[in-house]
């Protein structure tokens, strides 16, 4: 059997089961992927700065894309964290990115996973969106051993313009995604 690409199990599985379960009358009524978000957060090395260079150059490895600081919206005195000071790193990936990304996902990283026996289903929100979060970075095939330096974590958000977590779920499940069965 031919390999798929993601659109294409989009167009010829997904849209049809969606239209057949939720009775949608048009195809472009259909949700879809809009976008795919990956955020590291620099936690307890807010001051380090060779730590959030390193983590960085880790997601633009993984992503082929520069990611954007993010910034303390209020200063919060337990965690030692003032406005304006820069907390993570996040990259937003659309389009043909997107689709590599999420392809690359389910058929490489997912499997790399040590004792892996698919995802929960607790990570869906009220309106259909999927987040996952990894311990450690070095399950992405392009890290390699020579670039650990220190090990984070990171965390990966499928955003979907769905309108109920059920829609998500079926989704996610027409694209092959490796979800707990309920």
């Amino acid at each position: 059997m031919q390999h798929q690409s993601i659109q294409q199990r989009y167009e010829k599985v997904a849209v049809p089961k969606l239209m057949e379960m939720f009775g949608y009358a048009n195809t472009l009524a259909v949700p879809r992927m809009t976008k795919i978000v990956l955020n590291v957060g620099t936690g307890k090395h807010v001051k380090d700065k060779a730590f959030t260079e390193h983590a960085e150059k880790i997601l633009t490895a993984i992503t082929g894309q520069k990611p954007l600081t993010t910034f303390a919206k209020k200063a919060i005195a337990n965690f030692k964290i003032r406005a304006g000071q820069p907390v993570g790193l996040k990259v937003t990936l659309r389009g043909k990115r997107m689709d590599d990304f999420l392809e690359k996902l389910i058929n490489v990283t997912l499997p790399r996973i040590r004792d892996f026996h698919g995802l929960s289903t607790k990570g869906f929100d009220k309106k259909g969106n999927y987040t996952m979060g990894f311990k450690e970075h070095t399950a992405f095939p392009e890290i390699t051993s020579d670039d650990i330096e220190r090990l984070h974590g990171l965390e990966v958000t499928l955003v979907m313009n769905t309108q109920h977590k059920q829609e998500g779920e079926v989704l996610l499940r027409a694209l092959n995604f490796p979800l707990k069965a309920t």
